[in-house]
């Protein structure tokens, strides 16, 4: 953009990813000015990314018209990476209303405002491979043109996201880059996701000096496709710069593995046995059995690929804070 650093707005900045895309953005010495918002301040400090980076926060609610139209005026983006959202599929069920009138008013009222503002950007909305739904084994690796069948009130918000996406591109020629992204996990992520709540009910087994023990869990019968967060903000990065508008791009592995194994992985590393007995409360209703993605397209057309082995995701999610 010029000799002007590049400006960048971040919706949901004080979560898991938007603190690893300014990791990235910081690591990657990348010029920018970052605005970012969201509803509870970051938990970490935005200050330690002065340099390369000038960060500042505001705390905004995406419902709100008024603030967004406000923020417009103060800050006009080259680039918007649209991460704000109520991300549990488990939370969605609990609160069906609340989690699909949130994640689809936020994004409607953020690209309304960019449309109606006439600010010239490219917006990254981030969607899910959740929208896919329950596909055959032979369904596997699952592409872009598959057929989405959300099965959870969360997968059919993101796949309104979607077509609200769509419709602003083809209606209104407004910059917007999507993707299905599947599965990522790494450090500071929230131990309410699975993953880290394996990792932290394993390490207490182990602090507290057993050798053995038992945690509860869902279903670890299902196969996901896990992908690290540093891999994934790379994605959004060349995705955000250079993807083609319109366009939906899976972010995934392309690699299966069932969570057994990785209750497994854990605690090997941990260095103790482990016992799973399964909780009816923590299955959910009609969940996916398999999901798996095809990442050839953002592969072929911007050379991205996951670099970070999972074993190393997790030693990394174990040995963080240690």
């Amino acid at each position: 953009m010029n000799k002007e650093k590049m400006k960048i707005l971040i919706t949901g900045v004080s979560g898991f990813v938007g603190h690893h895309f300014l990791q990235y953005l910081y690591d990657n010495k990348i010029e920018a000015s970052v605005c970012g918002i969201d509803i509870s301040e970051p938990a970490y400090n935005i200050r330690e990314y002065d340099g390369f980076l000038s960060v500042t926060y505001r705390k905004i609610d995406l419902l709100d018209k008024e603030s967004l139209a406000s923020l417009f005026e103060d800050f006009v983006p080259d680039y918007v990476l649209h991460l704000a959202s109520f991300s549990s599929v488990a939370y969605s069920w609990k609160h069906p209303e609340e989690s699909f009138v949130n994640n689809t008013n936020i994004f409607l009222n953020l690209i309304t405002a960019i449309q109606t503002h006439n600010i010239n950007c490219r917006i990254l909305s981030v969607g899910s491979s959740e929208e896919y739904g329950i596909i055959d084994q032979d369904e596997i690796p699952l592409s872009e043109d598959k057929e989405v069948r959300p099965i959870s009130p969360y997968a059919v918000a993101r796949v309104a996201q979607e077509m609200l996406s769509k419709l602003f591109v083809d209606s209104y020629h407004v910059n917007i880059i999507m993707t299905r992204s599947f599965n990522h996990i790494g450090p500071w992520q929230d131990s309410r996701f699975v993953v880290p709540s394996f990792i932290k009910r394993i390490k207490e087994i182990k602090d507290a000096g057993y050798k053995r023990g038992i945690i509860e869990t869902g279903d670890i019968g299902i196969v996901r496709d896990f992908v690290d967060v540093r891999d994934v903000v790379h994605a959004y990065y060349l995705l955000l710069t250079k993807g083609r508008v319109g366009e939906i791009y899976n972010v995934c592995s392309g690699k299966g593995i069932k969570l057994e194994k990785i209750v497994k992985m854990i605690a090997d590393e941990i260095g103790i046995y482990v016992e799973t007995k399964l909780c009816e409360q923590l299955v959910r209703p009609n969940d996916n059995p398999i999901i798996v993605g095809n990442n050839h397209k953002i592969t072929d057309e911007l050379g991205w690929k996951p670099n970070i082995p999972l074993e190393t995701t997790i030693k990394n999610m174990i040995d963080q804070g240690e």
